[in-house]
């Protein structure tokens, strides 16, 4: 494994498995998550809490999925979480290295192309259920069916069948 590969696992969120969005800090455990994860998480560990369309829910807790610590959040609900600069420009200069060195298709443009959950109304399915043998979104890993199961980033289950299925072809 190359220092790319060890890099990009480092930048993985995990809940989602990819490369973090507007990564956060949880205090006081120092782990990082997608601000939109953060968010999920946050959400269905509070289903009861009021909000509105377009407000920020104030306050509240819910516990941190690297290292199960609790966090509190101020009135500024999750939004009132830090920013991680130091991640956020990491993951720039690590997407610019891999494009420049890539001639595959950027990352903004596979996005788009993912299927959405038919369970979790917006979530693209990005992990595969390596217990099940289907792929699924990480709100199912999280929350729903698959939470005590065993998953993979889609792209490496995606990438490991693809050259295994290379390998065969050769073989004939």
């Amino acid at each position: 494994m190359n220092s790319m590969e060890n890099l990009e696992k480092q930048l993985i969120c995990p809940i989602c498995l990819e490369i973090f969005t507007k990564p956060v800090v949880i205090l006081p455990c120092q782990h990082n998550l997608c601000r939109k994860c953060a968010n999920d998480v946050f959400t269905a560990s509070n289903p009861y809490l009021p909000t509105r369309a377009g407000s920020i829910s104030s306050g509240g807790r819910f516990r941190c999925p690297s290292c199960r610590h609790e966090v509190v959040l101020d009135r500024h609900g999750v939004y009132g979480l830090q920013r991680n600069l130091l991640v956020e420009n990491i993951i720039d200069m690590f997407k610019q290295e891999t494009s420049s060195s890539s001639s595959s298709t950027p990352a903004s443009e596979r996005k788009e192309e993912s299927p959405m959950c038919a369970v979790h109304e917006g979530e693209k399915i990005n992990i595969y259920c390596v217990t099940h043998g289907v792929p699924t979104c990480s709100m199912c890993k999280v929350f729903g069916e698959h939470k005590d199961c065993e998953v993979s980033p889609i792209s490496s289950i995606f990438q490991t069948k693809k050259v295994t299925a290379g390998c065969k072809v050769h073989e004939k």
